[in-house]
């Protein structure tokens, strides 16, 4: 029932997307399984594949463009190929590298649950660092990484783990946490997320969030976790 409902969702989002996007994407989509012959890469050919892994691709690129609003090619990172490999190696499910994400083929092995959608997610944060600005470097990297995990928080594939509202022991503390605070910021200023990210085309300042909200990073903080103070 899953796999029909993505279906759907997949098809729904192209179809909003299309009124700001051409038809042909300059962008090429591969996938590429390396790990033939092992576990994690027969799991991988047999539950998720490499049709639906090179369409995915393509809808989450269009999703990421769509929350950053880079809908003219002069305001996106110059990327000409999105490489996704399944790869036999040891240590973090996946890494992204420039343009390229490893994913691990031990990873997709061992994991107990929906393995097609545990890849779609995991997908929606390896393919945010390929197309976000970070500073040229300079940007917190659990700000990078939050980023990444608000990806994964507004396309609705956010494991039951995921952090709730107000967690989080400080802004940059990365990952969901930071995620949920970008969202906290979103909601004070529609469109927070993508200025944000436009901003650190070359460098990085605290002093953005000030320029966007009219607050401090601090004082955003401070008033984030007083508004959900009962809930943890």
């Amino acid at each position: 029932m899953k796999t029909h409902h993505f279906f759907f969702l997949s098809l729904s989002l192209s179809f909003l997307l299309l009124h700001h996007f051409p038809a042909t994407l300059a962008v090429e989509y591969q996938a590429i399984n390396d790990a033939k012959g092992t576990p994690g890469g027969a799991r991988f050919d047999a539950l998720i594949g490499i049709p639906y892994t090179e369409e995915i691709i393509k809808d989450i690129n269009y999703f990421i463009w769509d929350i950053f609003q880079q809908y003219n090619e002069s305001d996106r990172k110059p990327v000409e190929t999105v490489k996704v490999y399944i790869q036999q190696y040891d240590g973090a499910e996946a890494i992204t590298y420039g343009d390229t994400v490893n994913v691990s083929a031990l990873y997709l092995q061992g994991y107990q649950g929906n393995l097609k959608w545990e890849f779609t997610s995991l997908l929606h944060h390896e393919l945010t660092h390929v197309f976000q600005w970070d500073g040229e470097g300079t940007a917190p990297i659990g700000l990078v990484e939050g980023m990444a995990d608000y990806m994964i928080l507004q396309s609705n594939y956010y494991p039951t783990g995921f952090a709730k509202r107000g967690q989080g022991e400080k802004w940059d503390q990365g990952y969901d946490f930071t995620a949920r605070f970008l969202q906290y910021c979103e909601e004070l200023k529609s469109g927070f997320v993508a200025d944000l990210n436009k901003k650190m085309r070359k460098k990085f300042s605290e002093g953005y969030f000030e320029e966007l909200t009219g607050k401090t990073v601090g004082d955003l903080w401070a008033d984030y976790k007083a508004k959900y103070a009962d809930q943890n």
